[in-house]
């Protein structure tokens, strides 16, 4: 069933940042959420994660909604912010161990995901290691291990490529196609429009808090009649001052 987004207007306090946002990320799908600075990605986000409440429509992961089930929904969720949030006083191995414990996974199985997640994000050594002592590309790898870790139904990621070396980031990317293939919809926001063009089945054009474009590359080609353009070419025509107005 997936994430399914339908009319969302939102924001801050009486302030609506959204308006009218209505997409789907269905099972077995990676969706590129992109969007100019200020154009509400973020804030699609939180609506998603439940930090905001909604002035109007809905938000629903596989037929839940926080309102209605707020345990269960926060479960098919694994997040990994634009910014890594760790426990400053936790060392590696307890940020594995509470995130297993809040999601209610055994320790044997906990264990068995991380210790393959701690190699293939090379943190197999730094365990007792306190989050001081890690570069910011280290404590985003920590977060993308305790999201997949939770082996979540919906995983959504906000500007997954910032401080990752590159051998991370292929890494995480085929990471990513496997839990598709597993069935699991993603949601990923990104300015690296050339990565999300190759990755992602579809595309979510955000621009002054609305879905102003949703749809396959060939789609979007369509759209603003671009045969064979690039997701960078057309992005940068949807969100221009002549197009929008």
């Amino acid at each position: 069933m997936g994430l399914k987004i339908n009319n969302l207007t939102g924001g801050y306090t009486q302030f609506p940042v959204l308006n009218q946002v209505s997409f789907e990320v269905d099972d077995s799908e990676i969706i590129g959420l992109i969007g100019l600075n200020g154009a509400g990605k973020s804030t699609t986000i939180k609506h998603i994660i439940g930090l905001l409440e909604p002035f109007e429509g809905s938000v629903t992961v596989d037929g839940l909604s926080l309102r209605n089930n707020p345990q269960m929904y926060r479960k098919k969720i694994g997040y990994v912010p634009e910014t890594p949030a760790l426990y400053e006083e936790l060392t590696l191995k307890e940020h594995i161990e509470i995130t297993a414990m809040a999601y209610g996974i055994g320790e044997k199985e906990a264990w068995d995901r991380a210790d393959e997640l701690l190699s293939a994000f090379q943190l197999q050594d730094r365990l007792e290691w306190f989050p001081s002592y890690f570069s910011k590309g280290m404590k985003q790898k920590v977060m993308i291990v305790c999201a997949f870790l939770i082996n979540p139904d919906l995983y959504v990621i906000d500007e997954p490529f910032l401080g990752l070396d590159p051998i991370a980031i292929n890494t995480m990317l085929k990471r990513l196609e496997e839990k598709k293939k597993e069935g699991a919809s993603i949601l990923m926001s990104t300015h690296v429009l050339s990565t999300a063009e190759r990755y992602c089945d579809r595309f979510v054009i955000l621009h002054q808090g609305k879905a102003i474009a949703v749809g396959t590359l060939e789609q979007l080609q369509d759209q603003y009649d671009m045969p064979s353009s690039t997701l960078d070419d057309i992005y940068v025509v949807a969100t221009s001052k002549e197009h929008v107005g």
